[in-house]
């Protein structure tokens, strides 16, 4: 989704007037209560009133407040607005509240949403490296946090959680998901609608938000990478590896669900009456309201659906209740109400969907609800968000190569820092940083020298991010603010290895900037960018120890740099405390756990590629020339990294797998226990994951599914027991016939710390 782009207004310049008493939070509304009163108040409302319900506008700022766009201003008079998103604070979501509540007929509240997609004010990772913590509780404080400060700020709608599996590193959004998995995934999803709408789901205390689940359907598996694009795939596939993340999130309780752009079954999701009604709502059994992304539904036109008023019916037809900026609703509607295309039922069932939001969140009890500078000023990134987003960050980050005890580092003598990457505050917050202050980040290099003062640092910048000049432009256009040496790419690595030379060891942070990764910013070549190898090539050549501090938003191709860098620091874009949490994994006072969630090629032309595959007739078995099987003639099958992989300062050692039965009934629950033992010289955390494998199905399974995970930590030598349950649900899926069912055969438990390395024990479900 796009966003206009805005100028926080300053909260220390704020009137003390515009403080207010906090209100006495509502009860959670009951469903008879909120049925009399919705009924009560839709019997007022006219036609056009309830059209306007469906109306999603986009207002910006300046530097005295909010600027409505064309329109919107008398539109919110005549109650012809139902929600508005990118407006923020609170003296200026009070002054659009005000329009509604003091100068409509019917004086209905506006709601207010934005993208808060990794942190508020207070940025956190981007999801991809929450996603690599699998901590669920982390994930679940980071979102808790994202609406204590959102709330505080006059919003109470947040676009967020991006649950799309991703499997295809050139998509720019993968990003913004957790990854390949759809267990993980699933857990994940549940955890942010958690942290957003608070237990119970109990959206009008003052510090719960509506979380808003997207994107609805299979946006994540758009062909060849590229923002946008079709999908196309068999349900049985959708069921099994693709809906799960969605349905997760329904079931946790999800107030609202954004449709996604792609198509479905041939059909454009924003369109789609079988994914948004038959599947979402009757299958599954949502209650909440359905807005698209932005400007959907006139982007049907060029889907070829028809004309702009026929994909307005199409679209309410289908299911979807608010249409973000495109105002085809608006348009429409009521042309569309006279010709019978659509009918007065949908038309207020959409209606009703929208005002029960409002109710949800307690706004038709308070529509100021924490429109509060005071609480503003006393929330946004007080020192524990802050304390958080440090830890956070570094629960975040996955040490991918350690070789020749190259980390951690120590804090005296001297290190070379190089790279384009290595003082940039606003890449560190990531894209979609919602009203992150980069200037209130952390750098790499900020971060190394506050952590060792005594430790001498000489920086270098090496290459610039990127030398391609359309890239450049385009980057520059859409707020890349990169910051460009005007010298040579010779000169600069030249200067890179005087500097590396004088010191002991060499620290490279290289990667993308944060406008290379997230919406619309697909990549057909997932290197690092411009001059960046070439640098670390002419560094390699010093002789010096190299470490890489990665910085990206998608699994890279890196062969070259796995073959000869002496260690490897993933750290995505770590957010507001990046260089701090940085500082003490290279140091050695955060010990890394992190696993990736997404797998890394060995080169781009393996993409899209994922751990849960499934076989082939022809599968390759490392003969290297058996020329008649599934592999490559130029590069392995294997990826660089496999899911779930990620190393730590110590080693940990897992016994065999036992099981509490070789073979169990359809009914039966499967334990399985290991023993994990810490066998280096340090304390750490281990993320232990259990995979199974179907051998025999009526359809081909995948040769290895993910069902279980646990994050513990083991002090030097000490080891644990740990004990996971395999439930039937656990061995089921969904065949032909979209019935979810386990059938009986022989199995696989696999036991391990990443999806290739793992032991195995066989065991059979029998059908009684």
């Amino acid at each position: 989704m796009k966003r206009i782009p805005l100028l926080l207004l300053a909260l220390a310049l704020a009137p003390a007037a515009q403080a207010q008493k906090k209100p006495t939070p509502p009860a959670a509304p009951s469903a008879q209560k909120m049925k009399q009163y919705i009924d009560g108040l839709m019997a007022k409302m006219t036609t056009e009133e309830k059209i306007g319900q469906l109306n999603l506008v986009s207002v910006g700022f300046d530097v005295t407040g909010p600027v409505v766009s064309k329109d919107v201003d008398a539109n919110i008079r005549k109650g012809l607005v139902g929600g508005v998103f990118n407006t923020y604070t609170p003296i200026a979501v009070r002054k659009l509240q005000e329009m509604a509540i003091k100068e409509s007929r019917l004086h209905i509240p506006l709601m207010f949403g934005y993208d808060v997609i990794h942190g508020h004010r207070t940025i956190f990772p981007i999801a991809l490296g929450l996603s690599a913590s699998w901590d669920l509780k982390a994930i679940e404080q980071s979102a808790r946090i994202a609406a204590e400060e959102s709330t505080a700020d006059g919003l109470n709608w947040v676009f967020s959680p991006m649950v799309d599996i991703a499997r295809d590193a050139r998509w720019g959004r993968i990003s913004e998901g957790a990854g390949e998995d759809p267990y993980l995934g699933s857990r994940i999803a549940e955890a942010m609608v958690r942290g957003y709408q608070g237990p119970g789901n109990d959206m009008t205390k003052d510090n719960t938000v509506m979380a808003c689940l997207k994107h609805f359907a299979l946006y994540g598996a758009a062909e060849a990478g590229r923002e946008y694009n079709t999908t196309d795939m068999s349900k049985q596939r959708m069921y099994n590896e693709y809906l799960p993340p969605y349905k997760a999130a329904v079931a946790a309780g999800v107030g609202s669900v954004m449709s996604s752009f792609n198509d479905v079954n041939g059909t454009p999701a924003t369109a789609n009456k079988w994914l948004m009604t038959d599947l979402l709502r009757t299958q599954w059994g949502f209650q909440g309201f359905v807005a698209t992304d932005y400007t959907a539904i006139p982007e049907l036109v060029e889907h070829g659906m028809g004309t702009p008023e026929q994909v307005a019916a199409l679209a309410l037809n289908a299911g979807i209740d608010q249409d973000m900026v495109g105002e085809s609703f608006l348009n429409y509607t009521a042309k569309n109400l006279q010709s019978g295309a659509v009918n007065k039922a949908q038309l207020d069932a959409a209606c009703r969907r929208i005002l029960e939001a409002k109710y949800k969140l307690g706004l038709f009890q308070d529509p100021y609800r924490n429109v509060s500078t005071e609480r503003a000023t006393s929330t946004l990134m007080k020192p524990e968000f802050i304390a958080a987003a440090r830890d956070i960050a570094r629960r975040s980050m996955v040490l991918l190569k350690n070789e020749r005890s190259a980390l951690p580092l120590k804090k005296t003598g001297s290190i070379a820092l190089i790279g384009p990457l290595a003082n940039r505050q606003r890449d560190v917050i990531g894209s979609w940083s919602g009203a992150g202050d980069w200037h209130q980040a952390v750098s790499v290099e900020q971060g190394l020298r506050a952590a060792a003062p005594a430790l001498k640092i000489t920086y270098a910048k090496g290459a610039n991010i990127a030398d391609d000049q359309q890239m450049l432009d385009r980057l520059q256009a859409h707020g890349g603010e990169l910051e460009l040496d005007k010298r040579s790419a010779e000169d600069m690595i030249k200067e890179a290895v005087q500097v590396a030379q004088a010191a002991d060891v060499v620290v490279a942070v290289v990667g993308e900037s944060q406008g290379m990764t997230g919406e619309a910013a697909a990549r057909a070549d997932i290197g690092l960018p411009g001059q960046q190898l070439a640098l670390l090539k002419a560094l390699k050549a010093t002789g010096k120890p190299l470490v890489l501090v990665l910085m990206n938003g998608r699994p890279l191709a890196l062969p070259w740099e796995n073959q000869n860098a002496d260690a490897i620091l993933e750290t995505w874009f770590a957010g507001t405390q990046a260089g701090h949490a940085i500082a003490d994994v290279l140091f050695g006072d955060y010990n890394p756990s992190g696993k990736i969630t997404a797998t890394f090629p060995v080169a781009v032309g393996q993409e899209p590629i994922y751990y849960n595959h499934k076989n082939t007739g022809r599968p390759y078995t490392g003969v290297k020339l058996d020329k008649y099987k599934s592999r490559y003639l130029d590069v392995p099958n294997e990826p660089l990294y496999p899911f779930g992989f990620g190393l730590s300062y110590t080693t940990f050692t897992y016994g065999k797998p036992t099981l509490s039965n070789p073979t169990i009934g359809p009914a039966e629950t499967l334990t399985v226990s290991v023993t994990v033992q810490n066998t280096g010289q340090m304390d750490g955390e281990e993320v232990a994951q259990l995979y199974i494998r179907d051998l025999v199905g009526s359809i081909s399974r995948p040769v290895s599914e993910l069902k279980g995970f646990q994050k513990l930590m083991l002090k030097k030598g000490e080891s644990k027991t740990l004990t996971f349950r395999l439930t039937p649900d656990a061995l089921k899926f969904y065949n032909n016939d979209l019935k979810f069912m386990a059938e009986p055969g022989d199995f696989q438990v696999m036991v391990g710390g990443n999806s290739r390395d793992v032991q195995m024990v066989p065991f059979k479900l029998t059908a009684k």
